[in-house]
């Protein structure tokens, strides 16, 4: 990691802790459909386990709409301030994720955006992961070479695959929805380090 010079992450489940959201959408679910969360939620499971996105397909089996998403709901996680204060006095940090519009306001509420120099939402960028296109966007406007930045965020499948596609570094985070129920095998090749929390990062970087 010695030729690192920016460090990208995604937001949610990666900075953002999403619990409370999947929850109410499970509910708004469950009042849509009849089914119950658990039903609901064990299918999800179920699915994601066969390294399916377990949400979109349990929507479509049951006919169900997206859920509205409760940006009210999202809290930092625990270390996620104390992190990236760190990593910003090292390095150069980034977004790239895929977001409703008002990712920098949301962030700036939260009290991390002074941390981040660059900002690359899907809403706002008409692209979304993990089309290789999001992280040339990211790449260019930070002026620097795929081989010299990490992407670090929970999915496999947005994150880390399309990351290492095009040449970055990347680190997998272990937590929220996606990153605990993903099949560990899938990351293989692709994930240069693998991790369970944010804290943990101060080990690599």
């Amino acid at each position: 990691m010695n030729d690192i010079k920016w460090l990208f992450f995604d937001i949610g489940s990666t900075l953002f802790d999403e619990s409370a959201v999947y929850v109410r959408r499970l509910k708004d679910m469950s009042q849509a459909s009849g089914a119950s969360e658990k039903t609901l939620y064990d299918k999800e499971v179920e699915l994601f386990k066969q390294n399916k996105h377990g949400e979109y397909e349990t929507l479509s089996l049951y006919g169900l709409e997206k859920p509205k998403w409760y940006h009210e709901f999202e809290t930092l996680y625990p270390d996620t301030v104390e992190v990236v204060k760190n990593l910003s006095q090292k390095y150069k940090l980034g977004i790239i994720a895929n977001q409703e519009m008002g990712t920098v306001q949301r962030m700036k509420a939260h009290g991390i955006l002074q941390y981040f120099t660059v900002v690359v939402a899907s809403a706002e960028e008409g692209v979304v992961k993990p089309e290789r296109r999001i992280f040339e966007i990211a790449l260019e406007r930070a002026g620097i070479k795929a081989e010299n930045a990490t992407m670090v965020g929970d999915r496999v499948d947005n994150d880390i695959i399309p990351a290492k596609n095009i040449g970055m570094k990347t680190v997998w985070i272990r937590q929220g929805f996606f990153g605990e129920l993903w099949d560990p095998k899938t990351a293989i090749g692709y994930a240069d380090y693998t991790v369970n929390s944010l804290t943990e990062l101060l080990k690599i970087f």
